[in-house]
């Protein structure tokens, strides 16, 4: 547990939080943020800054409580769609440095997560083969 993390306080009930869903290795919980109703948050129980450090257990084990809580909050409240979210650092609004996947219910025209401020130009195929070419580099580097 990382000393004055948030989230690893509600883990450890140190910080009080709505809990949705626990197990051995994850908890879910509203978020304090709630733009549309139905807003929570699922992070594993163990501190993890961000899905890069996320190993294949946790991952697996994470991924599964997210689908039981999206389905689960798909049905509870209004909703004409989910977006799910996990930010990494400060440029992208990261606030709490523990993984934690956003599920929240969107209604139609709520401007809630808009990812792009005008639709960027599709990039040409020789542009996306390098960048896969880069990807597929780091990929090789990180099995050797």
């Amino acid at each position: 547990m990382a000393d004055h993390c948030i989230f690893c306080g509600i883990v450890n009930r140190s910080a009080q939080a709505s809990i949705v869903f626990e197990d051995g290795t994850t908890l879910a919980f509203i978020d304090l943020r709630q733009a549309n109703p139905g807003h929570v948050l699922v992070i594993p129980k163990a501190h993890i800054n961000d899905v890069r450090d996320l190993d294949k257990e946790t991952g697996s084990a994470l991924m599964q409580s997210v689908a039981q809580i999206t389905r689960a909050v798909g049905r509870a409240f209004p909703n004409n769609g989910i977006s799910l979210w996990h930010s990494i650092g400060q440029a992208a609004f990261q606030e709490v440095p523990h993984l934690h996947i956003h599920i929240h219910p969107r209604l139609d025209n709520d401007n809630i997560l808009r990812v792009y401020q005008s639709l960027p130009e599709n990039v040409d195929f020789a542009t996306r083969e390098r960048y896969a070419e880069m990807v597929r580099l780091e990929l090789h580097r990180m099995q050797t």
